[in-house]
C-alpha cells in the first residue's frame, strides 16, 4: 500500500473516532467529511445549543505534495500528536495553522 493511500485511512480513522465523542452540552453532534479525490478531510460540529445555532469546523486536515497539512486543529490534546503516535512522521506534518515563522521553531515540517 502507497504512503497516501496509508494517510488517508489513517486520517480518516482517527476522525471517526471523534464523531463518537458524545457533547456535553446542547443538541450538537460532529460529522466527518471526507473527500478523497481533493485528499480533504474535516470534523464539522453541528446543531443547536440554547437555541443559537452551531455549525463550526473543528479539524481540517488537507494532504498536499505527499505531507499533511493540518489547517485546522480544535482538539484539546492536538491531532498532530495522535497522527504520529498512528505512525506518520513529523517530517510529514505541516501546521498549516501556524505562520511559516513559527512552524520553524516547532518538531514539525515547515511545509
Amino acid at each position: 500500500m502507497d504512503t497516501i493511500e496509508t494517510y488517508r485511512e489513517l486520517i480518516e480513522k482517527i476522525l471517526i473516532e471523534y464523531t463518537k465523542i458524545p457533547y456535553a452540552y446542547g443538541e450538537i453532534h460532529t460529522e466527518a467529511v471526507f473527500d478523497r479525490s481533493r485528499d480533504r478531510y474535516l470534523l464539522v460540529n453541528v446543531g443547536w445549543d440554547n437555541g443559537e445555532r452551531v455549525h463550526s469546523s473543528l479539524v481540517h486536515i488537507d494532504i498536499l505534495d505527499g505531507k499533511l497539512w493540518i489547517q485546522r486543529d480544535g482538539t484539546e490534546d492536538g491531532i498532530a500528536s495522535e497522527l504520529v503516535k498512528a505512525g506518520v512522521p513529523k517530517e510529514h506534518i505541516v501546521l498549516g495553522f501556524r505562520s511559516p515563522e513559527v512552524r520553524q521553531h516547532t518538531d514539525y515540517a515547515v511545509a
